[in-house]
């Protein structure tokens, strides 16, 4: 089983608009950056994976992905679902037979969390991340790549259960602070202050 994992980010210009009134353009960048960081640190140091891609539009993001030794992927496609389609398309010719789409923002993500994932992945065909309301999609690892479609967006949590089972997928939904706590409001940055002491600050390049 050849397990790889695929990280979207959007431009850093559109990143965490809903922060605007709190943070200034740089601070939003700098911010999605940090989580970017951690969750890419985490999927490294989980040793679950082949390689791990970040797709993204914006060529700042691209070059701290390679720097941070992932692999940068151009969006070939406009629209969140139809660049991860083609993205997960250029992994699954690359070889890819398990496939981890993970959002960029969990600044709480463990190696346990991710670890998880992937065990349970080899009883189901379809292993998804909720959010913290339980409506979103934080993390979603099909066998194989696009088994599933990916149907990001609002309530996207029940479409991709929905679909499954409407594909006779075997479908697991998991739930872990790690997980579901993503940055989109001055709240969710509250709640992540709380914990941060569990995570030390590491160098980035």
């Amino acid at each position: 089983m050849k397990y790889t994992a695929l990280v979207p980010v959007k431009s850093l210009k559109e990143a965490k608009s809903r922060l605007a009134a709190h943070l200034t353009p740089e601070q939003r960048a700098n911010l999605m950056l940090d989580m970017l960081y951690h969750v890419l640190l985490t999927l490294q140091e989980s040793q679950m994976f082949d390689h791990i891609s970040v797709v993204s539009a914006d060529p700042r993001v691209l070059q701290k992905a390679q720097c941070w030794n992932a692999q940068p992927l151009v969006e070939a496609q406009a629209g969140h679902n139809p660049a991860l389609t083609a993205a997960a398309l250029h992994e699954l010719q690359q070889g890819a037979t398990a496939l981890l789409t993970i959002s960029a923002d969990l600044p709480l993500l463990q190696v346990h969390d991710v670890q998880q994932l992937v065990d349970t992945s080899k009883f189901y065909d379809v292993v998804i991340a909720s959010s913290q309301d339980g409506s979103g999609t934080n993390a979603l690892l099909t066998r194989p790549p696009l088994a599933l479609p990916y149907l990001f967006g609002i309530n996207s949590r029940y479409r991709h259960q929905h679909e499954a089972e409407r594909l006779n997928l075997r479908c697991s939904i998991q739930s872990s602070l790690g997980l579901a706590l993503d940055i989109d409001t001055i709240d969710d940055v509250t709640a992540f202050q709380r914990y941060e002491y569990a995570h030390p600050q590491r160098a980035r390049c």
